[in-house]
């Protein structure tokens, strides 16, 4: 099995530092802020790495150019160890107001605004964002959910088993970037119009019953189902490691949770491994429906 180079970037106060943390713990050699240049240098030549390592790099780092670091990400193709480029992004307002509870500076605008050094670095890190190949937005990830996307996609492995993620998301929020699949479930009754059913989630059972009793959720939840019990083994035989299952609804606390919800019990059943996200839903509930 290949060793794994991760080169980990993004934007600052996106999560970098965190991420590398997490990465170490599931035994990869972390090293921050290494020069452009050192990692050419590291991996130049015939040199090989002895085991997985995550190198972490941003705009503020010696010698980092956009530009510089995707040339390097394709010459290391075909060579004897794994490279990723892993990107991490979040919103314009969060990015904000991480910044403004910190009373931290932007390290891209020292004398301005905070708003004009995010500008600035989104367009500087602009071609290392349409090269990576893990994309992953924090906009709304908890760090215990940051952690359990990293573990699904880097964890320590397993030849044998693949971890599928199922997100529950709100078309009107936007796509989750990471999805590697995604199923539009707005066509079955909105427990929204029920003002009794309004205030709860896909999480209490009364919503359940109510999404359930729609005359289409069983053949579609029956034909989703078959298609990914068709295709996940195909996916694992492939070398895929983890899969990423998008189901967005109007508003993301709904028809959405509830489908994640019955098919993480359906995919277990067959052995699968599965973690649920739930994008829309408040931090506390998030966490007590993983």
């Amino acid at each position: 099995m290949k060793p794994r180079l991760l080169v980990v970037t993004g934007l600052s106060g996106a999560g970098r530092s965190s991420a590398l943390k997490i990465l170490e713990d599931e035994g990869f050699e972390a090293v921050d802020n290494l020069p452009l240049p050192l990692l050419e240098r590291l991996v130049r030549g015939d040199e090989e790495l002895d085991g997985d390592l995550a190198v972490g790099m941003d705009s503020r780092t010696r010698g980092f150019g956009s530009k510089k670091l995707v040339a390097l990400m394709r010459r290391l193709a075909g060579r004897s160890f794994e490279p990723h480029l892993v990107f991490l992004e979040c919103d314009d307002e969060v990015l904000l107001r991480r910044y403004t509870e910190t009373r931290r500076r932007h390290p891209m605008a020292l004398d301005r605004p905070i708003a004009d050094g995010i500008a600035r670095e989104r367009r500087l890190m602009r071609e290392a964002r349409a090269a990576a190949d893990v994309p992953i937005d924090t906009s709304r990830l908890s760090l215990a959910e940051l952690k359990r996307l990293l573990q699904a996609r880097f964890g320590r492995r397993d030849e044998r088993r693949m971890t599928i993620s199922l997100v529950s998301f709100a078309f009107r929020e936007g796509l989750p970037r990471e999805a590697d699949m995604v199923f539009d479930v707005r066509f079955l009754r909105n427990p929204h119009y029920d003002d009794a059913l309004r205030p709860l989630t896909g999480l209490d059972g009364a919503v359940q019953e109510h999404v359930a009793a729609d005359p289409a959720f069983a053949p579609f939840f029956e034909g989703v189902t078959g298609l990914l019990l068709l295709l996940l083994p195909r996916y694992l035989a492939e070398g895929k490691s983890y899969l990423t299952i998008a189901i967005g609804c109007t508003g993301g606390k709904h028809r959405s949770v509830f489908t994640v919800e019955r098919l993480a019990s359906r995919l277990r059943g067959e052995d699968w491994e599965v973690m649920t996200l739930h994008r829309e839903l408040s931090p506390s509930r998030r966490e007590n429906a993983s």
